[in-house]
C-alpha cells in the first residue's frame, strides 16, 4: 500500500501544529516499515493519501491525485475566534471544505462530536495524537542549555508557554498571572504564524513592550525540547483547542502541567493536569507545591497511551481499512 501524508508546509503553515504533527506521524510510520508512505509527494499514483491542512495547495493536490483521500481535522471552526482576524470567513468554510474528502479523523471526542454536527453523514475515525517520547524527555543538560539561554538560575520556578501570540491562547492571562508572581519566571514560546493578520496584534504588542521583567518572549527556538526540559511547570491558558501536540510534550518531557479548563483538556488530559477556570484558580495551582509535586510524578507515565509508535499503528489499521472499503 502506498500513502502519502501531504501538509502544507511552507510559508507561516509550517509554524502551525498540524506541520509539526504530520511530521511526527510520517516518522513514526516509516519507523514501522509496514507500508510504503511518503512525505509530501505531488506525484498522483497513491492508494491512499491522508492530508493534514486544508489550505490552496492540499486542494489542487487533491483535485488531480488518485486514491482514497483522508483528511485529520486539526482545526474546526470554534478554534478561530479570537486566533485570526477574518475567522467568520474562514469558519463558513469549513463544511464545503471537510465534505470533499472521503474520510475525517478527528482526534478528541470533542472535536468528533463537532464534525459530526457539521457532516451528519461524513465517514470519521477517532485518534488521537502522538507524541515521539524518545525525543521528549527530562534532559539536565538540555535544561541547563535552555536557562543559560533565558538567564535565570536552576533554582529559580519558570512556567513555560508553548503557543502563538493570539488572545485565544490567553496571552493576556499569561500576563496577568506574570504581574501575581513577580518572583516567578515566565516564559512564553512562539510567535505570530499570521503576522499582522493575527488577531489583536498590535495591542499585544504593546502589552509585551510593558510587561514586567520576570515576562521572556523568545519567538521561536532552535530546539523546543530545551524549552520543556528547562521548564518547572507548563501552563496552558487557551479558551479553545483540540489536541495541542505542545501538551503530550511537555507531559513526557515530565513537566507538570497547569492548563484551562476547557473539553478537550478535561476529556483528554484531566488526570495528569490541574486545570482552571480563571486567573484566580490558576495562581492557586501556581502556589500549590504538594499538588505540582504529585503530577509531575505521573505526567510522563500519563504519555504512554499516545507514544506515536501506538499512534502510527492505529493510522496504518485505518489505512488498511479504508483501501480495502474502497
Amino acid at each position: 500500500m502506498r500513502v502519502n501524508i501531504f501538509v502544507e508546509d511552507i510559508f507561516f503553515f509550517k509554524y502551525l501544529g498540524c506541520s509539526t504533527l504530520a511530521k511526527t506521524l510520517f516518522r513514526g510510520i516509516s519507523a514501522s516499515n509496514s507500508i510504503d508512505a511518503h512525505w509530501n509527494s505531488y506525484n498522483a499514483d497513491f492508494d491512499l493519501v491522508h492530508y493534514h491542512s486544508f489550505g490552496p495547495m492540499t486542494l489542487t493536490h487533491k483535485s488531480y491525485s488518485d486514491g482514497v483521500k483522508v483528511l485529520t481535522a486539526h482545526s474546526t471552526p470554534r478554534l478561530n475566534d479570537g486566533n485570526i482576524a477574518f475567522s467568520s470567513f474562514i469558519n463558513n468554510q469549513y463544511p464545503k471544505i471537510y465534505s470533499k474528502f472521503d474520510h475525517i479523523i478527528a482526534i478528541t471526542p470533542p472535536s468528533l462530536r463537532e464534525i459530526k454536527e457539521m457532516l451528519p453523514d461524513m465517514e470519521t475515525t477517532l485518534i488521537p495524537n502522538g507524541v515521539d517520547r524518545e525525543k521528549f524527555r527530562p534532559d539536565k543538560e538540555k535544561r541547563d542549555r535552555f536557562r543559560g539561554f533565558i538567564g535565570v538560575l536552576d533554582t529559580d520556578i519558570v512556567v513555560l508557554t508553548v503557543a502563538q501570540e493570539t488572545p485565544r491562547k490567553g496571552i493576556y492571562d499569561f500576563l496577568n498571572l506574570a504581574k501575581l508572581f513577580p518572583d516567578v519566571t515566565f516564559v512564553w514560546v512562539g510567535g505570530y504564524p499570521y503576522s499582522i493578520f493575527s488577531k489583536d496584534y498590535a495591542k499585544i504588542e504593546y502589552c509585551k513592550r510593558n510587561a514586567g521583567k520576570n515576562v521572556i518572549f523568545t519567538g521561536f527556538v532552535p530546539d523546543i525540547t530545551e524549552a520543556y526540559a528547562g521548564a518547572d511547570i507548563f501552563l496552558m491558558p487557551s479558551f479553545a483547542e483540540i489536541m495541542p501536540m505542545v501538551l503530550l510534550e511537555a507531559l513526557s518531557s515530565g513537566v507538570p502541567v497547569i492548563a484551562r479548563d476547557i473539553p478537550e483538556f478535561r476529556e483528554v488530559f484531566g488526570c495528569a493536569a490541574l486545570l482552571f477556570s480563571d486567573i484566580e484558580g490558576a495562581a492557586a495551582h501556581l502556589r500549590d507545591e504538594p499538588e505540582i509535586r504529585r503530577i509531575r510524578t505521573i505526567a510522563r507515565p500519563f504519555t504512554e497511551r499516545y507514544d506515536i509508535r501506538k499512534i502510527a499503528d492505529e493510522h496504518i489499521a485505518t489505512y488498511r481499512r479504508l483501501v480495502n472499503e474502497a
